[in-house]
């Protein structure tokens, strides 16, 4: 079976995982800290906060900005349920907005608009989350202008996009936010197994999610307190990373620009072959933008995407549906349902793309293709 994404693990992430089981450190040791600070130093943040997953993390990113029962939050409505339910969990309302069908992010005209009708009604976003699909970064610089004008807060949900740039700045720099959070599931652009981070470059969002992530405590209250003295000063979280999981994370993140190389050559092939056929559709790379793809995602007509799927499954190759629009998960199905959102649902498919994958692998699935396409676009002559 060729997988759409899999993790490329090597025997020097093995040794560095042994290393600290050899160690007298599982959890809670030198590794955490020692991967929070070579984050800050590629993204160039001034702080990180590694957690158990990228859930965790939106969760906390929540709560640090004080995100209040009945408070109103702003997203994509294609995404994955963890950006919205992040929101939920503290008791906010969350409205959904449309996704440009260019770059397949959220619509920064549609959220303009948006913002205008509901100043006037009283109803503003106290947080957006933009969605960095597939590592394509959201036009960050609009938003955040539109921040200053509109008083709301920014949380990037970049769990696709470690290793994106945008503006020449890393995503994770905070540069137009006020925290980013990543993903480091086992098929991210690096993998820790199941984890996530939050960044920002604001010292008190910092503190506090340090504290939530480890039951609300506070281990150094006053200058003069024991080693052994904590107390606890919010209702928290245990949202911890092991040291087993930071030393994987620590090992993958060293190999990050290799990684990101990977993808970018398997998607070049993808798009050498399949830019003949008109109907082919990529996601728009905006001129500022130096994605790390974690995603191959593609539109095509409905019945070429269902025929596409059901073919590589006979092949042994496995393809996979990013995502589908929150409201029509049956738990947010009182959301209205969105244009360009159900375009997308209907055309999108994300091909196999990940470091592992050769040329012969490529070759097959694009023959498979090119052979579908090639009838297809014979039979609209």
């Amino acid at each position: 079976m060729i997988r759409y994404s899999q993790p490329s693990i090597s025997k020097k992430d093995i040794n560095s995982v042994i290393s600290v089981l050899k160690s007298n450190d599982l959890t809670q040791g030198t590794r955490v800290l020692d991967f929070e600070k070579k984050l800050n130093k590629y993204c160039n943040s001034k702080y990180s906060v590694v957690v158990n997953s990228a859930t965790s993390a939106l969760h906390l990113a929540c709560l640090s900005l004080n995100l209040q029962p009945n408070d109103i939050v702003w997203t994509s409505a294609v995404t994955f349920v963890s950006t919205v339910n992040s929101a939920l969990f503290c008791g906010a309302k969350v409205e959904l907005i449309d996704i440009c069908l260019k770059t397949f992010n959220i619509s920064i005209d549609d959220v303009e608009k948006k913002l205008k009708v509901a100043k006037n009604k009283n109803k503003l976003p106290k947080i957006i989350i933009p969605v960095h699909l597939a590592g394509n970064p959201c036009d960050l610089f609009r938003l955040h202008k539109l921040s200053k004008k509109y008083k709301f807060k920014i949380i990037e949900d970049a769990s696709h996009a470690l290793g994106s740039v945008y503006k020449k700045k890393k995503i994770g720099s905070c540069k137009f936010s006020d925290v980013t959070i990543f993903s480091f599931h086992a098929v991210k652009n690096i993998t820790t197994g199941e984890g996530g981070a939050c960044l920002t470059n604001n010292k008190a969002i910092y503190k506090k999610i340090c504290s939530l992530r480890s039951h609300g405590i506070n281990r150094k209250p006053k200058k003069k307190s024991p080693k052994w003295y904590y107390e606890q000063v919010y209702l928290g979280y245990n949202y911890r990373i092991t040291d087993i999981q930071a030393s994987l994370g620590l090992s993958q993140l060293s190999k990050i620009n290799f990684f990101k190389r990977k993808r970018l050559n398997v998607l070049k092939q993808y798009k050498s072959v399949l830019k003949k056929y008109s109907f082919v559709k990529f996601q728009k790379i905006e001129r500022f933008s130096n994605p790390f793809f974690h995603l191959a995602i593609i539109r095509v007509p409905r019945r070429l995407k269902l025929k596409l799927y059901k073919k590589f499954l006979e092949k042994k190759i496995e393809t996979s549906f990013h995502y589908i629009p929150i409201y029509n998960h049956p738990y947010h199905r009182n959301n209205k349902k969105f244009l360009n959102s159900e375009i997308y649902y209907n055309e999108c498919l994300s091909l196999p793309l990940h470091a592992n994958l050769n040329t012969n692998q490529v070759q097959k699935i694009l023959s498979i293709m090119s052979k579908i396409f090639n009838k297809y676009k014979s039979n609209r002559k």
